[in-house]
């Protein structure tokens, strides 16, 4: 039986913060592969500009190519969307686990207080385990939980992840206003970046001063 993790996300652009989770959770979890799932059309994100889906894969596969055990799944990509968690976990069951094998669905503690409110919660508690990475200073009140889920708080595994206060959003802003992205995310992927002219025209402009506070 093997144990597999999967840990979704837009990953525009993936950075050392969504690394250090998925190692966090192979590491915690004793997990024998760690896939990383690509959104398509994030629900969430619908009339944002996203970059394209070839861009930020190229730049996921240079981030993890020296961990043998991370991989990507483009199961999301490949479908039509919108791309809710449920559905992947459906199919990731049904294409990249064998029947016995320990799905677990790796998140962010702040996803975990938003949860009520995804996409058939129920259904995915169903078809994974789910794991939150932890952060320094962010707590969870389990109790508005525990109503809309009953029994969640002793569902989630909790990983103690180191302090590392990255986010996508601030690293395109970082890009936009010149400021250096060094030591943020893998040396390839900041290559890739700025060779590409990712994330330095003025539609990246109008998004970054709409998700000012938003972290991915």
């Amino acid at each position: 039986m093997a144990r597999i993790g999967l840990l979704g996300g837009t990953f525009d652009p993936v950075h050392f913060g969504h690394l250090i989770l998925a190692e966090t959770a192979r590491d915690t979890l004793r997990l024998d592969k760690v896939y990383f799932v690509p959104a398509a059309d994030p629900p969430h994100k619908h009339g944002k500009v996203v970059a394209r889906a070839e861009d930020r894969i190229a730049m996921l596969k240079m981030a993890i190519e020296d961990n043998g055990a991370f991989e990507i799944s483009l199961i999301d990509v490949e479908r039509k969307g919108p791309d809710y968690t449920a559905e992947m976990l459906e199919i990731a069951r049904k294409t990249l686990l064998r029947p016995g094998d320990d799905l677990w669905f790796l998140m962010g503690l702040d996803s975990v207080i938003d949860f009520p409110n995804w996409h058939e919660p129920e259904r995915i508690r169903q078809l994974a385990r789910l794991a939150a990475a932890t952060r320094p200073g962010f707590d969870i009140d389990w109790e508005p939980l525990e109503r809309a889920l009953p029994g969640i708080s002793h569902e989630v595994t909790l990983l103690p992840m180191p302090g590392v206060d990255i986010s996508s959003n601030n690293i395109r802003r970082r890009i936009l206003h010149g400021s250096s992205i060094r030591y943020l995310l893998p040396e390839c992927v900041r290559k890739y970046i700025y060779e590409t002219g990712l994330y330095s025209t003025p539609v990246w402009a109008q998004r970054s001063a709409g998700f000012a506070g938003a972290r991915e």
